[in-house]
C-alpha cells in the first residue's frame, strides 16, 4: 500500500495533468480587441438621450419600411468606462439589424465616469431605454415588441431594465411608466449581484459591486436590492440567460443559479449553455454563438 504523503502526492499531480488537457483542449477564445475589430455597417443614427458625453446610441434600422421590432442592446465591461464601450456591442447590434430588428445600441456613463456608478449608470441606461418612445415619433419603431440584450455587466443591466416595472413607487429608480419589455437576454452577465460578489474582484480585478454601488469599503444591502435584478423576481416575462462553456468571467453558474430562482418565483426563464466557446463569442455574430443569441431575439420577438 502506498504511504499516505505519497498517495496525496500522485492525486495532486494528477490533478495537474487533467487540468492541464482540459486547457490544452480549450480552442482559442476571443478577447474585447477581437470583437472590437469585427466588420459591421455604420449606424443609421447617433442620438443623444442626454447632456453628457456618454449619453447617447446608435440606431440601426433594418431595410424596408417597417414598423420593426427593437433591441436595446447593451456592452459590457465590468460597468468600468476603460473596459469596453459602444464598440464593443457593435457587430451584435448590426447583425441583429440584418436579421430585421432594428437596434438601439446604447451608451452610457460607467463608475469612472463623472455622474456614473451610483446612481448615473442606472438613470443612464433608464433613459436611454425610455427614449425610444421619442425615436418612435421619427422612425418606424414597434414599441410592442422591445426587448433588451447585453453582454457581461450588460447583462445586467439589460436584465435591470426587464425589473423596473416591479419597482414600488417609494423605491429608488421608481418610474411610473417605464418602457414595457417583451423579453428580455443576457449574454454571460450577473442579473444576481449577490452572487456575483466575491466572483467580481476575479472577473473584473477587484470588487466591482461595491464600487457601482458606491461606495469600495461596505455594500449598501438597500442599494443591492435596488440594483439587483433577482430581489425583483419574478419580471413577468421571457428570460433567457445565454453562456459560454469556457466563461471564467462570467462562470455559467451565476446564470443557472439565476435561472432556478427564476422559475421557482414562476417565470419563463431559460438556461442556454454554448459548448466551445467562452464570454466574447457571445457578442460575435460568427461565432458557434451565433445562431443561439439570434434565435432567442426572434424568438422573444415571434419572429419565426
Amino acid at each position: 500500500m502506498q504511504k499516505p504523503s505519497i498517495m496525496k502526492n500522485i492525486i495532486a499531480i494528477a490533478g495537474i495533468m487533467l487540468a492541464n488537457m482540459g486547457y490544452a483542449q480549450r480552442p482559442a477564445l476571443l478577447g474585447a480587441s477581437d470583437v472590437n475589430a469585427l466588420p459591421s455597417a455604420a449606424a443609421d443614427a447617433r442620438i443623444p438621450y442626454g447632456d453628457g458625453p456618454e449619453q447617447f446610441g446608435d440606431l440601426r434600422l433594418p431595410k424596408g419600411k417597417g414598423p420593426f421590432p427593437v433591441a436595446i442592446v447593451i456592452h459590457g465591461g465590468c460597468w468600468v468606462h476603460s473596459y469596453a464601450d459602444i464598440q464593443n456591442s457593435t457587430a451584435l447590434a448590426d447583425a441583429l439589424r440584418d436579421a430585421g430588428i432594428a437596434t438601439w445600441n446604447i451608451e452610457y456613463r460607467r463608475m469612472d465616469d463623472p455622474g456614473g456608478g451610483w446612481p448615473g449608470t442606472f438613470t443612464d441606461v433608464a433613459d436611454a431605454a425610455d427614449h425610444l418612445r421619442e425615436l418612435a415619433k421619427q422612425y418606424p419603431l414597434d414599441l410592442k415588441r422591445v426587448i433588451a440584450i447585453g453582454h457581461s455587466a450588460g447583462g445586467h443591466l439589460a436584465f435591470w431594465l426587464a425589473a423596473r416595472h416591479r419597482f414600488p413607487s417609494e423605491a429608488p429608480f421608481y418610474t411610473a411608466d417605464p418602457l414595457k419589455l417583451v423579453g428580455v437576454i443576457s449574454l454571460a452577465g450577473p442579473p444576481d449581484l449577490q452572487a456575483f460578489i466575491g466572483q467580481d474582484a476575479h472577473s473584473c480585478g477587484g470588487p466591482v459591486v461595491a464600487k457601482l454601488l458606491g461606495d469600495a469599503q461596505h455594500i449598501d444591502q438597500d442599494r443591492l436590492k435596488a440594483a439587483s435584478p433577482a430581489a425583483w423576481l419574478p419580471l413577468g416575462m421571457p428570460q433567457r440567460l445565454i453562456v459560454g462553456q469556457f466563461d471564467f468571467v462570467m462562470t455559467p453558474a451565476l446564470s443557472s443559479g439565476y435561472v432556478a430562482q427564476a422559475v421557482a418565483a414562476g417565470d419563463d426563464a431559460q438556461y442556454l449553455p454554448i459548448p466551445g466557446v467562452g464570454h466574447f463569442e457571445l457578442i460575435a455574430p460568427h461565432s458557434a454563438a451565433g445562431p443561439t443569441v439570434l434565435g432567442a431575439a426572434l424568438d422573444l420577438l415571434h419572429m419565426r
